[in-house]
Formats: C-alpha cells, structure tokens, sequence
C-alpha cells in the first residue's frame, strides 16, 4: 500500500493522511524515500540561518503562544540596533551568510522605519555578504515593499493551519486575527518577490490528521518556497493550555512532525524545510533525525544571551542558556552525526524560488 502511494507523481489528500499514519516498515520506506529525494534535489547540505529574537513586544494574543500580549508574566525586551549588528557581524564572520529577523507582531511606524534603517545598515555592515529573512507578521503592502527595496531577500509567515475553521479556534474572534489576512499577506509577500515561507503547528488540539494533509497540499497549492514546521508544545501562560489533556503525547507529535516533514520532502522535492528547535524541545536528537529524513536548514539562536530565556513561545525551549558561539559549534556536530554537511558562506536560496523566479 505505501510502496504504491510513494511511486505516485503526486498525493491526494487520502494518500498523505495513510503516509502520516505509516508504522513500523511502511515509515521505514516512508524516510528512505523522502532521504533519497532529499539528497538528489537538494543535495546532503545544510545551511545556517542565525536567529535573532530581537523583541517579544506583540500586539497580537493568538491563544498558543508564550508572548501573547495579555500575558503579563513575560519579561518584556527590545534588542538595541547596536547589539543586532554585532550578532549579524557574529554570523558573518562565522560563515552563516544567512540572519533571521524575528520578532513580536507590531505595526507602526516607528517599528517599520526601524526595521528599514537596520536592512540597510546590515547590508552596509556585511557589503552585501549576508541574505536576510524577516519573520515579522503582518504588515501591509507598502511596508513589505519597502523592507524588500531595503534588502530584506526572505520571509517567514507561518499560517499555523490551513483550516480557516481551526484558526479561529486558535485565535481570538477579531480583525486583528483574520484568516483571510494572513492569507493575503503570504500571496502579497510572493508576488512582490520574497522568497516565501510559512509552516504550521503539528499536533494541536481539534487538528485531525486530514487537517495536516490539506496543510502540505496548501504549501504545494501556493508554491511556497521555505517551510518551518514543528510539534506544538504547549505552554501554561496561555488559553490553548486548557485543553492540554486532548493533545496526543508529546512523542506521537514528535513522530508525526517527522513524517510530515518526510511526505512534504518527497511533494515539494526542492524547497528548504527547516528542522526547527521545537523538535529538540522532544527528542534531544530531533533536528538530527529531521535533517536525515528531508530537512536542509537549522536555524542557531544568535540572539543576545541575556534576552533568550524571555522568547519562549512555548515551554522547555532548548539551549537558551548558551552563548552564540557554544549554539554553532554544538550544531555542526548535529548536522555531521546526521550524515549532512554545513554548507559555510552560501546564501542557500530556495532552489524552487530561483526556478519560479526564472
């Protein structure tokens, strides 16, 4: 049965809700297959992207996660510019040639003219050498235009499901929490010409399994061009926690996120698919096990120290208590064990966006 489903040229949504479910032997096959078309199509490589939190200020209150606005047990921060250069200055000269400009959710015009000045002094800081990824929500039109003319190549907008029934279910019932927005914003961010990501959570309460097979098929309907998937984790701060007895063992998430990473591997064979931290926050070998089954980029927290224990989206997030330097070398090790290699000093663009973009 599986062996017939991974000959098919493509997957319906039955076919990939038997993937997901693929035990023992038959999810033996399913990783061999998605390993093989990983190292066909993109090749036993792994690029770095240094992560940079650099706020956990948000006007958003999506009910998973850890810096909603409404909780008021967060320390919040701000990086200084100064300390963002530096850890962009850290990345180029450890050879990553990639940041991530990660943040709360904010819209206002102090925010979008900072995040502008900093492209372009990163830009003149690294002469160019370093390819930038934003992961800051939803902005309007105008404002993506001008991060993307101020050297912004990437970015990062996780839809967190594709089911507009289970969205609302996870997000509070107001304008400032649309399904349709956030849709909107992924179709602008493509057609303004970003390398385009978005991801989801695996494993969250009222997802069914056919929910993350129409989430793969989302990703390959659109054409996306980055995916960071992880397992939902729970955390106490907020509403979602409720329902923390309806969630499947964190085991079972984990495997599940594996699985998904393997089929979208095998659907969309020359993206990059992040092997997220999440995954580690499980299995202290997660993001090895992701990287050998379909996954090509990691992302090493680069973030300040002093900031990190404050962006916690979910809980028991790893190595928040090491330095930069301590997160990279502990890394390469990761990717070596996997059987991959650090791909140093290489942009590592989407393979499908210079195909589309061409």
């Amino acid at each position: 049965m599986i062996e017939n489903i991974l000959n098919k040229d493509a997957f319906t949504s039955e076919d990939i809700v038997t993937l997901l479910s693929a035990e023992g032997t038959e999810k033996q096959l399913l990783f061999a297959k998605s390993a093989a078309v990983k190292e066909q199509h993109v090749q036993k490589k792994v690029y770095f992207r240094g992560l940079i939190e650099f706020s956990n200020i948000c006007r958003k209150d999506c009910l998973y996660c850890g810096i909603r606005k409404s909780n008021t047990t967060v320390n919040r921060y701000n990086v200084s510019d100064k300390e963002i250069l530096e850890a962009v200055d850290f990345a180029l000269k450890s050879k990553f040639a990639s940041v991530v400009l990660q943040s709360g959710e904010l819209e206002n015009t102090a925010f979008v003219d900072r995040v502008e000045n900093l492209l372009q002094k990163i830009s003149e800081q690294t002469e160019g050498k370093i390819r930038v990824t934003l992961s800051l929500g939803e902005q309007t039109e105008e404002t993506y235009k001008r991060w993307f003319n101020a050297g912004a190549q990437r970015f990062l907008l996780r839809i967190e499901t594709s089911n507009a029934d289970l969205y609302k279910k996870l997000h509070p019932n107001d304008s400032l929490h649309s399904f349709e927005q956030r849709l909107n914003c992924i179709r602008t961010l493509k057609s303004i010409g970003y390398q385009t990501g978005t991801g989801v959570m695996i494993g969250l309460p009222f997802q069914t399994t056919e929910d993350l097979a129409n989430d793969l098929l989302f990703f390959k309907e659109r054409g996306i061009d980055m995916i960071g998937m992880g397992p939902y984790i729970e955390h106490e701060d907020t509403p979602l926690y409720e329902f923390r007895d309806q969630l499947l063992p964190l085991k079972e998430r984990f495997e599940l996120s594996l699985k998904m990473i393997a089929v979208l591997r095998i659907m969309m064979k020359n993206i990059n698919i992040a092997a997220t931290t999440a995954l580690q926050a499980i299995d202290k070998m997660g993001r090895e096990k992701a990287l050998k089954i379909g996954a090509n980029v990691i992302m090493p927290n680069i973030t300040p120290g002093i900031y990190r224990n404050n962006y916690l989206l979910y809980q028991n997030k790893p190595c928040t208590d090491e330095n930069a330097d301590d997160c990279s070398q502990c890394l390469e090790a990761r990717v070596q064990m996997s059987g991959d290699e650090v791909a140093w000093d290489e942009w590592g663009d989407s393979k499908h966006f210079l195909e589309r973009r061409d």
